[in-house]
């Protein structure tokens, strides 16, 4: 039974919050409760005004198959997932232009999250956007095509809850699931930086501002190709 088919999952999504403001997974990895809430829609503006640019698709796996979530980038650099392998590049593959510029209002998210977990001088220069619908999921994976470790990784959850999967730095290591909730922010780096993670579903509810959609922003600092 998964965690969307648990009644008793159900019913806890549906009790009063009672979690702390900040919980630390582990060290090098703080999730910062309702840290975006006060100025989510500001985000969900920037995230549209990028979509527009950009337009979220769903991209080809080096397995030959389609990732059940639509992405789209900001920034100096994309990532793209194709059968050719992961990567990241300058210019959007749908029409050979630079990926929007990254919003002021997310950059500046993303530094303010990242310091107040003790990743001071944090310089995104990427910015994944991933919207995920019913029977969308995000395996356990780690984020190493970066080029740079030495940055954390910042996350921004907006709309429907996510069920986010937190592991180890072994694939077999044992994997904690939980809510992920609108304006949820989780960073993570030092020595929790190559964790494998993914989101393994969606919790049944929707969101009064997204209905059944979540977006999910990741801010990364990646070393620039010589």
């Amino acid at each position: 039974m998964t965690d969307t088919q648990n009644p008793a999952r159900q019913l806890d999504l549906l009790l009063p919050d009672n979690r702390p403001s900040r919980e630390v997974l582990e060290p090098g990895a703080l999730l910062l409760r309702q840290f975006a809430t006060p100025s989510a829609a500001i985000f969900l503006q920037a995230l549209q005004a990028v979509a527009q640019q950009a337009p979220f698709r769903h991209m080809r796996t080096p397995g030959g198959g389609c990732m059940s979530a639509a992405m789209t980038s900001c920034g100096a650099l994309g990532w793209v997932s194709s059968p050719q392998g992961y990567t990241y590049t300058p210019l959007d593959p749908l029409d050979q232009q630079p990926w929007p510029a990254m919003p002021a209002s997310l950059f500046t998210l993303a530094q303010n999250a990242a310091q107040t977990a003790g990743y001071a001088g944090f310089t995104p220069n990427t910015c994944l956007l991933n919207c995920y619908q019913n029977g969308a999921h995000m395996g356990l994976h780690q984020d190493r095509d970066e080029g740079d470790i030495t940055q954390p990784v910042v996350s921004l959850s907006l709309g429907r809850t996510g069920l986010f999967m937190w592991g180890g730095p072994n694939r077999r290591d044992r994997v904690r699931t939980f809510a992920l909730d609108h304006g949820d922010v989780l960073v993570w780096g030092g020595p929790a930086r190559l964790h494998y993670h993914g989101i393994k579903g969606l919790a049944p509810s929707s969101h009064p501002t997204t209905g059944l959609t979540r977006f999910n922003i990741t801010f990364r600092h990646v070393m620039p190709s010589s």
